[in-house]
Order: structure tokens, then sequence, then C-alpha cells
């Protein structure tokens, strides 16, 4: 028996590689699939299944293009329906891998559709349960994914969610080691633990979806706090169900060097994005006036997903080298209107002595020298709504980077005021001052290093928590 997690950090995903006798399965596999290829290469495999979860939100799979080049049957569990072949598995239905065997369990309640896949070894005993997004570390599947047309409330699907871990997971043994398809980061789950991995009997000791509880009480804990999901998980959980371009032709499409002269043309033209995915500190000393900065350097994907529009062309300014790796992580989250990259990057831009812009950055103690003296200052934190109310800048204006693709959510912001921008370490506010320039507000600078850096200044700043002051220590106090 061979088990191998293959983990994508940039967006908290587990992909699973099992394998018995030259037999192989993958579980929930990335758009991306030429490390399955290479890994059954390698060990002289044959990969026959490929077993999905659920159809997934927040990635784009590689089902069918995996399913491609490997012949491989797509499986899914019951109250599945498709636009492409798969195999819609009954709940308890066996599938041989060499001297394993995998069963289907149905576990709805993430989605109609969820199931795990338990792995059983030679001798019949249960060894892993692949649990896709219904049983996290610490947490479980949120149950408000649920796909237009379906007339389900969030409280059935998380009643659904109960009924499944009360039947098909808790009586699982203790020792029957979980393998979740995310881990900390992903917005599949309200708080996942840091651990990739775990065991039933962990789970049951610690994941508070597992204890005594009645279904009331459950269903009130997971929906609880629930906060909106991203944009794009619609949008990718439809991908999944119907069909995609398959990720050769995306890069074909996409790897098209650009000239400076043919680039300003298409980055004139309606409805392309220009999208900047070079590192914050080297964005903000130079870019091309209305593009978007996201950096390859944070969780890129998840975030692109969030702001960026799917219906629109997008031309790409990167790092020299970096052009593929930046189409396969956009096209993780669905992109596939990618219509080339600038040839030269921004030093050939530079080069050609087009008009170019910049955000200027400050740090920390600059912005306190600046708040007593400065009528026009506006402090704009674009953290989550949750982190502000766990501590901010008093009187500072708290929009979410999320909102900030919202027109109206700048209402109050003007060119007349000098808008600091901050967020937890600097990676979001470069987006947010990125975005609002695209809006026509360019009196921005951008605090380096975020409320990192202005909680280690206590001394100089008035704070807030939940709307009430808290008391400044003195600067050298233990």
């Amino acid at each position: 028996m061979f088990i191998k997690q293959l983990y994508t950090g940039c967006i908290s995903e587990a992909a699973y590689y099992i394998e018995s006798d030259g037999i192989a399965a993958i579980v929930d596999p990335m758009r991306d699939i030429e490390e399955y290829l290479v890994l059954a290469k390698e060990r002289n495999a044959t990969i026959k299944y490929i077993f999905e979860t659920h159809f997934h939100a927040d990635f784009v799979s590689g089902h069918l293009d995996l399913a491609a080049a490997t012949g491989a049957t797509i499986v899914y569990g019951p109250l599945t329906n498709t636009k492409f072949p798969v195999h819609v598995a009954k709940d308890g239905e066996l599938f041989p891998i060499g001297k394993l065997q995998m069963e289907v369990v149905h576990t709805p309640g993430h989605t109609l559709e969820s199931s795990c896949f338990l792995l059983k070894d030679e001798t019949g005993k249960d060894r892993a349960i692949f649990t896709g997004d219904t049983l996290f570390v610490g947490d479980v599947g949120r149950p408000d994914l649920a796909q237009k047309g379906n007339e389900i409330t969030v409280e059935d699907l998380a009643g659904m969610m109960y009924d499944s871990l009360q039947s098909k997971i808790i009586p699982l043994a203790d020792d029957v080691t979980v393998y979740p398809a995310h881990g900390a980061g992903s917005s599949c789950g309200k708080n996942i633990g840091p651990e990739t991995y775990s065991t039933i009997g962990e789970q049951k000791q610690t994941n508070y979806a597992l204890q005594p509880q009645t279904k009331d009480e459950f269903i009130k804990a997971v929906t609880d706090g629930l906060t909106a999901p991203p944009q794009y998980f619609p949008i990718n959980a439809m991908i999944n169900k119907e069909g995609y371009e398959s990720l050769d032709a995306v890069l074909e499409k996409g790897l098209q060097p650009l000239p400076v002269a043919v680039f300003k043309e298409r980055s004139n033209e309606e409805n392309t994005i220009v999208l900047d995915t070079r590192n914050a500190s080297t964005f903000t000393a130079g870019f091309l006036p209305g593009s978007v900065s996201i950096g390859l350097d944070g969780r890129f994907a998840e975030w692109a997903g969030s702001l960026l529009p799917f219906d629109k062309k997008m031309i790409l300014v990167t790092e020299k080298g970096k052009e593929k790796e930046t189409i396969v992580r956009l096209a993780r989250v669905g992109f596939d209107k990618i219509e080339g990259y600038l040839d030269g990057g921004f030093e050939a831009w530079q080069s050609a002595n087009e008009p170019i812009d910049m955000v200027i950055d400050v740090d920390a103690d600059e912005l306190a020298m600046d708040i007593p003296f400065d009528q026009n200052l506006v402090i704009l934190d674009v953290r989550k709504e949750s982190e502000y109310a766990n501590g901010h800048i008093k009187d500072a204006i708290n929009i979410p980077l999320t909102d900030l693709t919202d027109p109206g959510s700048m209402a109050d912001l003007d060119d007349k005021h000098n808008i600091y921008v901050h967020c937890a370490g600097g990676y979001r506010s470069v987006i947010a001052s990125s975005l609002l320039k695209k809006q026509g507000i360019h009196n921005i600078r951008n605090v380096v290093g975020g409320w990192s850096k202005i909680k280690e200044l206590p001394d100089k700043f008035s704070i807030e928590k939940d709307g009430q002051n808290i008391e400044q220590p003195a600067a050298n106090a233990e």
C-alpha cells in the first residue's frame, strides 16, 4: 500500500495518490495533472480511477484532463449529475485498487453529492478515509454552497451533515487515518486546523462537530459565524460539473509574448484586465497605469478568483520566467481567457518610455507622525471585518479588500484625502491600492508591514477593539 498526499499550499488543497500492485487512483486532482502522471510513471503504475469527493467550489479539478491522459474512470458518489461521462457510484460500492478496495461512503451535507472514500487493506480492515470537504482537521465543510436550482436551505444541508457524521464517520475505528481535501486557510470551512491529516480518534476528541450534541445544536454550531463564500465558488463548482477547456489549450493561448506596442493596444481594449503578478514591493515602485496587482508570493489564485471578473480577457505582466506558473495558477480557479503576457516584462515597458504609475510606500512610524498634523488624512484598513473588530487604529475606515471591487464602496473616498492603506502584513494593501488607482483615486500611501508593524508601536497609535479604546502601555513597559 502506498499513499501520498500532494498538497498545494496557495489554495490549501490536498489531492491523494493511492497505489497497490501497480494500480493507482487519484482523489480530488488539481487541474495541473503533471505531478500525478510523473509519479505513476516513476512507480511503474497505471492510474485506473479518479475519485471525486464532490463538485469542488474553490478550484477546478483535473478530472477531465487526467481521464483523457490515462483512460481512468471518473467516480462520483450518489446524486451526481454531470455533462460528461462519469461512473456515479452507489453508497457502499467497492472499487479494487490492486490488493486494496475503496468503498464509496455517501455523506451529503457540504453538498448533496458529497462522498468520502474509505480505503480497506488486503484483509478488509479500514485503513484511511478520504473525506473531501465533509470532515477537516478540527472542522467540517460549510453547508451553504448548494448549487443554484436546488431548493434546499443551509439548515437542511447542515442537518444532512449531522446525519452523515453520526451514521458514517463517528462509527469508524479510532485508528482510521483522516485525509481531508483542505488545510488551514481554505474558505471551505470556518476554522480548519493547521494539520493536513489526522485520525478518527483524534477528531472525536478535538473536533467540535463530532462532540455529543443534538441535531439542532450541531446546526447552530456549524452555521454560526459563516462569512460569505468567495465570489468564484459557484463559478468553479459549475465548471467542475459542466466541463472545461484543457489546461494545454489555456496555456497555448496564454503563453503568447506580446511586444510593448501590441500589449499597449490590447490593454486599452474594452473588457480587458491587465494583471501584474510581481511581488508587492516591486509593483509599488512602478507599474502600468490601470493594472491590478496580485502577487504570486501570496494566496494568488484565491485572491484572483475573489476579485477579478471571469468574463473578461486578461493579459499579464509577470516576473521573467513566471509566465507559465501564473497561467497555471489562474487556471486552477477557472480563468481561461488569458491572451498573452508583456514580452520583456515591466522593464521592456520602461525602456519604451511608456507612462508608468506608482504607489508611495511609507512605514508605520511615518503614518504615526502624519496623523496629528494632516486634516485630510484617511486611514483605510482593508482587512476582514473580524480582523478590524479585534483591533484597529482609532477612526480608521474599514473596507474589506473583497468589497473594493464595487466602486460604490469607495463613495467616501476622494483624491482630496491623503489615503493611507494598510492590511495585516502588506500583501492585501497593495492589491487594494491598485484597485483604488484603477478607480481613479491616486492620492494613496501604502503602509508597509501593515497592522503587524503598527502593533509594534503601541505608544504612537490610538487603538480601538470592539468599539472601545485600548489603553496603550508606555513604549518601554515590560
